[in-house]
């Protein structure tokens, strides 16, 4: 006799309380799917995700206290079997490299077909990657195809940072202190004074606003990502 196939257990991060009932409503309507938790920022998801152990995020980007791309590193280390599938507006590239980057496996967006993300889902969970259609052709070259060519004099800059220095890089676009930071990355204040100087000189910005400058550069920061819905 056939044991039966157990749901992929997910756990839906959007701070709009409206987004996250219509896709826990589409979800539910799936066998396939058991949606066991919400949270409405990244903080909240690391401790929903740390105490549920989904199989699967759905995770947006732009929201309080914590967004997306300062929570996929995370999430990661909190709950290395659990899969990240991003949900949001921006189709920029370099945002969805990013996420990638540092750990999600999917990245869609919200203007897809609710079959895009249902794909999504089942894709990471099988371990694959999985990318919005508006945005594959653009991934599969340039993230599974290889590192960047031509980089310039900026993102060579971003380039030199380690994995904790851009997750403090993101965290630090926040306008949190080095104190809360910290906090956060679960490390001393003295580390995290260390990664605000490694950061700082690095990328050769001496306050707030040459940073977030950088960051649009870069593209990993967009005025606009505050006024996500």
């Amino acid at each position: 006799m056939n044991k039966p196939i157990k749901p992929i257990k997910v756990v839906i991060v959007d701070d709009h309380v409206m987004v996250r009932e219509g896709l826990r409503k589409m979800l539910i309507t799936e066998a396939a799917f058991d949606v066991i938790g919400e949270a409405g920022n990244g903080k909240e998801a690391l401790k929903v995700v740390a105490k549920l152990s989904p199989d699967v995020v759905v995770l947006d980007i732009s929201m309080p206290e914590m967004g997306g791309l300062e929570a996929i590193s995370l999430l990661r280390e909190a709950a290395p079997k659990t899969k990240i599938v991003i949900l949001s507006m921006h189709g920029k590239e370099n945002i969805a490299q990013e996420a990638l980057r540092s750990g999600a496996s999917a990245y869609i967006l919200k203007g897809d077909s609710g079959d895009e993300l249902i794909n999504a889902i089942h894709a990471v969970h099988m371990g694959n990657y999985y990318f919005s259609a508006q945005l594959r052709s653009a991934m599969v070259s340039s993230y599974i195809g290889g590192p960047k060519v031509n980089l310039s004099k900026d993102e060579e800059k971003y380039e030199t940072l380690s994995d904790r220095e851009r997750q403090y890089f993101r965290l630090m676009l926040t306008g949190s202190s080095t104190e809360k930071i910290s906090q956060t990355l679960g490390i001393s204040y003295k580390t995290g004074q260390k990664h605000r100087t490694n950061v700082v000189k690095k990328l050769g910005v001496s306050n707030p606003m040459e940073m977030v400058k950088l960051a649009m550069k870069l593209g990993l920061f967009d005025p606009g990502m505050a006024d996500e819905s």
